[in-house]
């Protein structure tokens, strides 16, 4: 197949490193903006384009933060987790661990069982009326420090909603030392979910070895720094933790200088588990299809090979064993009618 758009675009797919403010498309993001006029986001969908033009990683940080203020109630956050579920419909993302923050909107005056009835009844909606099922990931913010961590942990093991199934750690690496985060991953793990925190992506692969060694890490969020010590390479490769790898976000953030610098290419060679993803899709002007042709290119990959890199973010998911099975399945049945 020559071309793979249109193969990827029906591709049955699962999304594993997805932010939930960061999936906000224009037109949610708009409509959220015009509910709150002193928000500096802009309420012109189009005027979007020119805000979600990131200088740095710094400056990415600046401007997502600005859309998370424009989430002020539950009726906010619930709107917007459902049409993130809508527009992962519309990609046959049929499963995606969505990765949310509640300490940015408790913090901000979201009461915390508000917040979890909010995204709880939005899950429930999406794959009733979407087919689309979401798990969530609570992370935590770094740039706000232990207090952020402590508030994330405690409303993760005492709310507990019924779609959560892992704890995380995102925003800036440098500054942030992961091992400070250990206490709350620990009581986190204990109460039975899974570590999959962010490393690698702005600082080297020293982060990555910290996340492995202090947070117990099951999954790295990006890891792109990982290519540079072969030692973590074949550790990663061995033990089966999976890379939860974004191309575009990489270059808008400036993770890295171009996409044909990306280390992806790197990663599978040396055998480890990659998965694809998004990230904070809206804001960099992508979606899950369009990495999955990124990363078809980079590889040099036909169908069936997107088809394989698919079925890793099922594998790699905390998806129960029979779910598993059913999906992949279901990506192999898909391949073989496209490619009769």
């Amino acid at each position: 197949m020559s071309d793979l758009a249109p193969f990827i675009a029906g591709l049955p797919k699962a999304e594993l490193h997805v932010h939930h403010v960061g999936s906000a498309s224009p037109r949610i993001v708009a409509e959220l903006a015009a509910r709150h006029p002193d928000s500096p986001v802009p309420s012109d969908p189009e005027a979007l384009a020119d805000f979600f033009t990131f200088r740095d990683f710094a400056h990415f940080i600046d401007v997502y933060l600005s859309v998370v203020d424009v989430i002020r109630d539950a009726e906010d956050v619930r709107l917007l987790t459902y049409e993130v579920a809508r527009d992962m419909a519309r990609q046959n993302i049929r499963y995606a661990e969505l990765t949310v923050t509640p300490y940015s909107s408790t913090s901000r005056g979201i009461p915390d069982a508000a917040f979890v009835e909010a995204i709880e009844d939005a899950r429930v909606a999406a794959e009733a009326d979407l087919g689309v099922r979401l798990r969530w990931c609570f992370d935590i913010p770094g740039e706000a420090g232990l207090t952020s961590a402590e508030e994330t942990e405690r409303i993760a093991t005492t709310l507990r909603p019924e779609g959560l199934v892992s704890f995380g750690l995102g925003g800036p690496e440098i500054g942030v030392p992961r091992p400070q985060f250990a206490p709350f991953f620990e009581r986190a793990i204990a109460a039975g979910l899974h570590s999959v925190p962010h490393a690698g992506e702005t600082t080297g692969p020293e982060t990555i070895w910290d996340a492995l060694t202090h947070l117990r890490a099951e999954r790295i969020g990006h890891g792109t720094s990982a290519v540079q010590d072969p030692k973590l390479l074949a550790h990663l490769a061995e033990h089966r933790i999976p890379l939860e790898v974004a191309p575009t976000s990489n270059i808008a953030t400036r993770a890295v200088a171009t996409l044909d610098e990306h280390p992806l290419k790197q990663m599978v060679d040396a055998g480890c588990l990659v998965t694809i993803n998004s990230d904070d899709p809206p804001m960099f002007g992508t979606d899950l299809n369009s990495e999955y042709a990124i990363a078809a290119r980079l590889l040099d990959l036909d169908a069936r090979g997107v088809a394989a890199l698919a079925k890793n973010a099922v594998e790699a998911s905390f998806m129960e064993a029979a779910d598993k099975r059913k999906l992949a399945a279901e990506i192999d049945d898909y391949t073989e009618a496209a490619l009769r």
